[in-house]
Formats: C-alpha cells, structure tokens, sequence
C-alpha cells in the first residue's frame, strides 16, 4: 500500500473525507485486505491513546502564560548598550595618522627597494675613492654586487723604498 492510500485510509478513520471518496474508500476496503487491516490497526490504536491523554492545565491564565513567554523573548532582543562615542576630533586625528603612517611605510618601501636594486645614483652601482693625499690606498665598492675593495700599495708611490725597513726577504 502506498503512501498517498495510507493517508486517505488515515483521513477516512478520522472522517476527514469527502462523500465521493469516503464511498470509494469503504469500496476498497471490502476488496483490500491490507487496507482494511491497517485500518484495524489504526483504531485500536486510537482506542489505546484516547484513555491516555491528559489535559495540561496552567496555573494562569492563558493570556497570561503567553505573555509572560513575550515578555522573557523581548527581553532577551534587548539590543546591547553601545559604547561611548568617539570625539571627532579623535575620529579626524586617528584618520590623519593612518594616511601618515600609510605614506612613511610606502616611502621606506620605495628607499629599501631602491638600496636592493643597487639604485646608488652611481651608474652601474659602482664607486671610486681615492684620497687627496697619497696614502697609497685605492678604494672599489659595487654597489650591485655588494662588495668593496681596498687596494693598498705599500710603500707609497712618492715614498723612497728601503727594503729593510719592510722586511722584505729575498
């Protein structure tokens, strides 16, 4: 028996039905011994449940009851005190910081990234030092490679050369 019949059957027991159908359900019912089986069911089960049923009583009124429920639910939607508000001075000086602090980290961006890419304002990214007074010392720094040479040439050029004060060993 399918479902749709055991809700009719259902709505026949209950007197629910229309006269047309509640002809054709006491039609299959004399021809359907599911059915009427079923429905044999459905009544004792009734019986047993009709003798059991208690009435629930309220100390209060009905009104009251629900609107003591009302009560407890418009309680509980009381929407959350907000916060103190904010001075507008406070709100203006906070927006001010954030664009200051946004313009300081994109300007130390900007100098990191330039030191990395070897951006020295020297083309190639290499340097030359030499010294006005002739100490005999040459200095190369690449920028790009990151690395510094110090050529030092010892004794001077302008200086005489005594190999013994060196200490030179031939």
């Amino acid at each position: 028996m399918d479902w749709e019949a055991q809700l009719k059957l259902q709505a026949f027991l209950d007197g629910e039905l229309p006269e047309q159908e509640r002809r054709e359900m006491v039609g299959k019912l004399a021809q359907d011994p599911e059915a009427a089986a079923l429905l044999g069911e459905l009544r004792q089960t009734r019986e047993l449940l009709a003798g059991r049923e208690e009435g629930v009583r309220l100390p209060e009124s009905r009104e009251f009851f629900w609107s003591k429920i009302e009560r407890g639910i418009q309680r509980l939607e009381k929407p959350a005190p907000r916060a103190a508000a904010i001075p507008p001075w406070l709100v203006r000086l906070r927006r001010l910081l954030v664009s200051a602090s946004a313009v300081a980290l994109l300007a130390i961006a900007g100098f990191v990234v330039t030191r990395q890419n070897g951006s020295s304002g020297f083309p190639g990214g290499v340097a030359v030092e030499t010294a006005l007074a002739d100490t005999g010392a040459f200095t190369y720094r690449d920028y790009v490679a990151g690395t510094t040479l110090v050529w030092l040439s010892y004794p001077a050029d302008n200086e005489p050369v005594d190999d013994e004060e060196i200490g030179i060993v031939e």
